[in-house]
C-alpha cells in the first residue's frame, strides 16, 4: 500500500504520524511510505533518518495526499488540507468530529474513509489510542496548572505543594479516567492536597485502592462541583465521552465562587470542553482570564512534548497500521471490532452513532457502511 505522512500543519504541533522506527517496520512488509520534507523535525528526525529507514520524501504536501491511500497523521485536517483529499482515500488520525461540524461537512464532501484515533476500542471498553496521549495530557495539566498559578502567570501566587507551615495547593481533577489518574499521579508527587469527582462509584473504589487516603474520593453531583470547585486553586477538566461532545460541568457561575487567580485547565477541549467559560487556546497564547480565573485550554497538549508524544502514539498506532496497509482498509476493520469502532466517516456516511447524534447527521452503523 502507499502510505503518506504530512507534515502537520496545525498551530503549535510538531508531532508527526510515522516514526522512522514505523516506516521501518513498513518498509520491510513491501509498502510505500512518502513522507513530508520536514515532517519529523519536531521530534528530531531528518529527512535522512526517514531515508534510512525506507521513506521517500516529497517537497510538498501536494506530493503526500496525491500519492496516499493511507494518509496517517497526528492532528484532524486542517483547512488548507480539505483540497488535496481524494475519494476512496483512508485517513488515520485523532479527528474529535462531535464539536467540528466543519470539518464533517469537508470529510463527507470529500469522500473519504475517516477512522478516528479516539473512538478505537480495546478490551474492557478502553481506548487504546487516546489512553497515551492522555497519560501526557493530564501529567501536563498538573504542570501546566502550576505554573499558572505563578503570579506572573496571572495566578493568585500558590506554590501546588506548599511549604512547612503553609498550606498546599487545593486540587479539584473532574474525572477518575486515564487522564485524571494521571493529573491526580502528579499533583500527589507534587504534595497538593487532592480531590477526585467521578460519576462511577465502582471507579471512585479503584482509585482510593490505588492512591489510599490521601486522595479525597467524591461522588459526582452538581452540588459536589459547586462545592468543590469553590474550594480549589486549581481545576482539572478530564472528563471523557468517546466520540461524544463533552459535557458541561462546570458554569459561570460556579466560577464566581472560586478565588481570584485560581486557574481551570480544561484537557477536555478537544471535544468542546467541560467549562462553559472553555474556548480552544494554543501553546504561543495559551491562557486567558474569565471571571477573575485563569484558564488554560490548550487543544493538542501532548504538542508540547512532541517527541515523547509521538513515540509513545506510536507505539500504540502501528500494529493497526500495519493491518490498514497488509489488509486494506475494508478487510482490516472488518476482521477487527476495536478498529472497526474507529470509522466515523464512510464514503458520505457517518459512521459514529455519538458524532451523527451530536451534528443531527443520518448515522449508519460502520458494518453496515462496509457491506
Amino acid at each position: 500500500m502507499r502510505i503518506g505522512v504530512p507534515r502537520e500543519i496545525k498551530k503549535d504541533e510538531y508531532r508527526v504520524g510515522l516514526t522512522p522506527t514505523s516506516v521501518r517496520e513498513l518498509a520491510a512488509r513491501g509498502h510505500e511510505v512518502l513522507v513530508e520534507t520536514g515532517a519529523g523535525g519536531g521530534i528530531g528526525m531528518a529527512d535522512e533518518d526517514y531515508r534510512r529507514a525506507g521513506a521517500r520524501i516529497a517537497g510538498t504536501p501536494v506530493e503526500v495526499w496525491a500519492f496516499a491511500d493511507l494518509v496517517v497523521k497526528v492532528k484532524e485536517p486542517q483547512a488548507a488540507e480539505f483540497p488535496l483529499m481524494k475519494a476512496g482515500q483512508v485517513l488515520f488520525t485523532y479527528l474529535h468530529l462531535a464539536p467540528d461540524p466543519e470539518q464533517t461537512r469537508q470529510l463527507l464532501a470529500a469522500d473519504v474513509v475517516g477512522i478516528a484515533y479516539e473512538t478505537v476500542t480495546g478490551p474492557n471498553r478502553t481506548l487504546p489510542l487516546l489512553s497515551p496521549m492522555s497519560e501526557v495530557a493530564g501529567r501536563m495539566a498538573v504542570q501546566a496548572g502550576a505554573h499558572c498559578l505563578e503570579r506572573e502567570a496571572g495566578g493568585a501566587g500558590i506554590l501546588l505543594g506548599g511549604v512547612p507551615g503553609v498550606k498546599a495547593a487545593d486540587v479539584l481533577v473532574i474525572g477518575g479516567g486515564v487522564v485524571g489518574t494521571n493529573a491526580i499521579r502528579l499533583a500527589m508527587g507534587m504534595e497538593a492536597q487532592v480531590t477526585v469527582i467521578d460519576r462511577s462509584l465502582p471507579r471512585l473504589k479503584e482509585l482510593d485502592f490505588q492512591f489510599g487516603g490521601r486522595l479525597n474520593t467524591i461522588y459526582s453531583t452538581t452540588e459536589a462541583i459547586e462545592q468543590y470547585v469553590a474550594e480549589a486553586d486549581l481545576v482539572v477538566g478530564a472528563v471523557l465521552v468517546p466520540g461524544a461532545a463533552a459535557p458541561t460541568l462546570v458554569t459561570r457561575a460556579m466560577l464566581r465562587g472560586m478565588r481570584a487567580g485560581s486557574v481551570l485547565v480544561d484537557v477536555a477541549i478537544d471535544q468542546g470542553g467541560c467549562f462553559e467559560t472553555s474556548r480552544p487556546t494554543t501553546h504561543s497564547n495559551p491562557t486567558y482570564v474569565e471571571e477573575r480565573v485563569v484558564h488554560y485550554c490548550v487543544a493538542n497538549m501532548p504538542g508540547a512534548v512532541p517527541r515523547t508524544s509521538t513515540f509513545a502514539l506510536n507505539n500504540a498506532t502501528l500494529p493497526y497500521v500495519l493491518a490498514l496497509a497488509g489488509k486494506g482498509y475494508r478487510e482490516a476493520l472488518l476482521d477487527d471490532p476495536h478498529l472497526l469502532a474507529g470509522l466515523n466517516i464512510h464514503r458520505g456516511d457517518v459512521t459514529c452513532e455519538a458524532v451523527a447524534r451530536a451534528q443531527k447527521h443520518a448515522y449508519v452503523p460502520a458494518d453496515k457502511a462496509l457491506g
